[in-house]
C-alpha cells in the first residue's frame, strides 16, 4: 500500500475523535448526565493510562528478560523521566494557564491596582477553568495518539499491512470515545463552545495520530516510542486527577462509579480489536 494511502489511514483514526466533540454544545443543564460523562471520561482514561503505561513498559520488560541490564536500565529511566515531566509540566502549564485567566477576568469595582493570583469563584470562572482543562486533556490525548500513529506507521512500514489497518479500525474506535472525554468539563461547567473551538480541540487531540504515522513510516526507534508513551501517561495522569476532584464535587458517588466503571468497560471492548490483531 503506497504511504500516501497508510498517512490517509492514520489522518482517519485520529479524526475519529470529532464524533463525540459536539456533546460539548449541549445547552441543558442536566447535572445527572453531565455528572455521569465526566465520569465515563475517567474510565475512559483510566483505561488509556493503563493501556499506555504498560506498552511504554514492556520494552524495559523484555530487556530484562533477555539480561539486557543497561538497556533495561536506559529504557526505564527514559520512561520515569518522561512520565515526569508529563506529569509536573502539565501542573505548570495549569498554572500558567489559571493565572492568564485571571488577568483576562473583567475586574470589579475597587480592584484597579491589583489582579486576582487565582481565578475566582463564578460562572465565569468555571467557564475558563472547563475550558483550560480540555485543553489540558485534548494535550494529553494528543500525545497519547501520536504513539498509536507512530504503531500505524511501523507496522506499515514492516510491510504488515493487514495488522495496520486492524490499527487503525482500533485506534478510530477509541479516538470517537475519547472525543466525550475532552468536551466532558464544558457542559458540566455550564458553559457551550464554539465549532471553531470543537475544531482547534480535535486537532490538537487526533491530529497526532497523522503525524505519528508518518513518522513511524520512516523511524523505529525504540526510545523514542518510549518517550512519547510516558509522557502520554503522564499528562492523562493529571488529567484524571482533575476529572476526579470534579466528580468528587457533584456528590453522586454511585452514578460517578457506574460511569467510571463503564468508562473501562468501553476501553477494554474498542481495544479488543487491537488485541484481535495481535499487537
Amino acid at each position: 500500500m503506497p504511504a500516501s494511502q497508510i498517512a490517509l489511514l492514520g489522518a482517519i483514526a485520529g479524526l475519529a475523535i470529532f464524533i463525540g466533540l459536539p456533546l460539548g454544545r449541549v445547552r441543558t443543564a442536566m447535572p445527572r448526565t453531565k455528572a455521569f460523562l465526566n465520569a465515563l471520561a475517567i474510565g475512559i482514561l483510566i483505561f488509556l493510562l493503563w493501556d499506555v503505561l504498560t506498552n511504554a513498559w514492556a520494552p524495559t520488560s523484555a530487556a530484562l528478560a533477555q539480561h539486557h541490564y543497561s538497556t533495561a536500565a536506559t529504557r526505564a529511566t527514559v520512561m520515569l523521566a518522561c512520565l515526569g515531566v508529563g506529569l509536573i509540566g502539565l501542573v505548570h502549564i495549569d498554572r500558567w494557564l489559571k493565572r492568564r485567566a485571571a488577568r483576562l477576568l473583567p475586574e470589579g469595582p475597587g480592584a484597579a491596582t491589583a489582579r486576582p493570583a487565582v481565578i475566582p469563584a463564578g460562572p465565569e470562572a468555571a467557564g475558563t477553568r472547563a475550558a483550560a482543562l480540555s485543553l489540558l486533556i485534548a494535550i494529553g490525548i494528543g500525545m497519547h495518539n501520536f504513539g498509536e500513529g507512530m504503531a500505524i506507521g511501523a507496522s506499515a512500514a514492516a510491510g504488515r499491512i493487514s495488522l495496520a489497518l486492524l490499527l487503525v479500525i482500533g485506534f478510530g474506535a477509541h479516538n470517537a470515545t475519547e472525543g466525550f472525554g475532552i468536551v466532558a468539563p464544558l457542559p458540566a461547567s455550564g458553559s457551550r463552545p464554539s465549532w471553531s473551538r470543537l475544531a482547534l480541540l480535535g486537532l490538537i487531540a487526533g491530529g497526532p495520530t497523522f503525524v505519528g504515522t508518518v513518522i513511524g513510516m520512516q523511524v523505529t526507534a525504540p526510545l523514542l516510542t518510549i518517550a512519547f508513551l510516558a509522557l502520554a501517561a503522564g499528562s492523562i495522569l493529571y488529567v484524571v486527577i482533575e476529572l476526579l476532584a470534579v466528580a468528587r464535587a457533584t456528590r453522586m458517588k454511585e452514578l460517578v462509579a457506574w460511569g467510571i466503571l463503564l468508562g473501562l468497560i468501553l476501553g477494554f471492548v474498542t481495544d479488543a480489536i487491537v488485541s484481535a490483531a495481535g499487537a
